[in-house]
């Protein structure tokens, strides 16, 4: 299975673009993984919040393929542990899927379209966080289910 990540947008602070590019390296040692960027929107001061989420849904819906699992990465998803991410990648990976998706979405959140498409939803925390944050914080937890999946010492209860 490969694992992709969907964000819109690129990371342009240098440590956080650093880090996520360490952890996607590392992920790749245990399983295919790869970060699909969706260009921010051009002159999007005119647009509406409703008129943006429709314009980079479009564009996420786009980036995704027939038979991919689609996770979106939202405030309102399910609160996960890490032991309990790791079983449900592993869960998936079981299933024989051939992509699973995880999709950061711009800074209004996803139109509806996008949430019809999705499988799933997954919250990284309760808190708010910048989008180049999320971005580390997930690359970070995959890399830490794909060492719990292999009983290696990353990780600790």
């Amino acid at each position: 299975m490969k694992i992709v990540l969907v964000v819109v947008g690129k990371t342009s602070t240098p440590y956080i673009a650093s880090a996520v590019e360490e952890y996607a390296k590392r992920i790749n040692r245990y399983v295919p993984f790869e970060i699909v960027t969706i260009p921010d929107l051009k002159a999007s001061r005119g647009l509406t919040e409703e008129a943006q989420k429709q314009k980079e849904g479009a564009a996420i819906l786009a980036a995704l393929q027939p038979g991919d699992h689609v996770v979106l990465l939202d405030e309102h998803g399910r609160e996960l542990t890490s032991r309990m991410f790791s079983t449900e990648i592993d869960r998936l990976m079981v299933r024989g899927l051939k992509r699973t998706v995880y999709v950061v979405g711009g800074p209004y959140g996803f139109a509806s379209e996008v949430y019809d498409r999705a499988d799933s939803k997954l919250s990284l925390s309760r808190m708010t966080f910048t989008h180049e944050m999320v971005r580390l914080f997930f690359t970070e937890q995959v890399y830490r289910a794909m060492t719990i999946l292999r009983g290696e010492p990353y990780h600790h209860d």
